[in-house]
């Protein structure tokens, strides 16, 4: 199974599925395609470290959001990637990919949804609203993608204890390190070998 996967920092998300492709665990995985949102993330020189191809494609440097979301479709499609895996991407996607790939695009939240999430929590935004609240339990989430943020059906989540001494960037690591590496290969595994059923905005795991 082919996937484009989309970036706009430092590729934690993208090293963890490249490692799990060299692995062995997601056999019969490629990466057919990193898209950047901007050319400065390093995940772009991870994408170049192991031959990957990728693009740059900033919202911002077409005439109109309908142009660039035409433009991600087409380099998408011609990729052949068969599900798009958001991994730190913060643009919302245009609903011309989201049409074309319905029910095909993945995304990492660093926070368990429906707590935490939609518009502007991203980075490290979730961690500082966790602290904040007092909650003793976060982690991670991957979802189904649609037109709404953080809205489609949740496939996956992972968990860890919120510590008293945690500060944004400990549990931000942390979250990255044992709940978003760990779901988000699991998730494109599930995905590959066909064990996923959408039905009614849920995702249900065949066993």
């Amino acid at each position: 199974m082919k996937i484009a996967v989309f970036v706009s920092g430092g590729g934690t998300n993208l090293q963890a599925i490249i490692d799990n492709i060299k692995s062995g665990y997601l056999e019969g995985v490629e990466i057919s395609l990193v898209v950047a949102s901007n050319p400065d993330a390093f995940a772009l020189t991870r994408a170049a470290q192991n031959g990957i191809p990728s693009t740059v494609l900033s919202v911002k440097s077409f005439a109109s959001r309908e142009d660039w979301d035409e433009q991600v479709l087409r380099e998408v499609k011609a990729s052949g990637a068969e599900l798009i895996v958001l991994a730190g991407y913060l643009s919302l996607l245009g609903s011309a990919v989201v049409r074309e790939y319905s029910n095909r695009i993945i995304n990492i939240h660093p926070a368990l949804i429906p707590s935490f999430c939609g518009a502007g929590m991203y980075g490290i935004k979730p961690h500082e609203a966790v602290l904040k609240r007092g909650v003793k339990v976060s982690g991670a989430t991957v979802h189904f993608v649609n037109e709404h943020y953080d809205e489609g059906p949740i496939l996956l989540q992972k968990s860890v204890d919120v510590k008293w001494d945690d500060t944004p960037e400990v549990l931000q690591k942390r979250i990255m390190k044992e709940c978003e590496q760990v779901i988000l290969p699991r998730a494109i595994r599930l995905i590959a070998d066909g064990k996923v059923i959408i039905e009614n905005n849920i995702a249900y795991v065949k066993e």
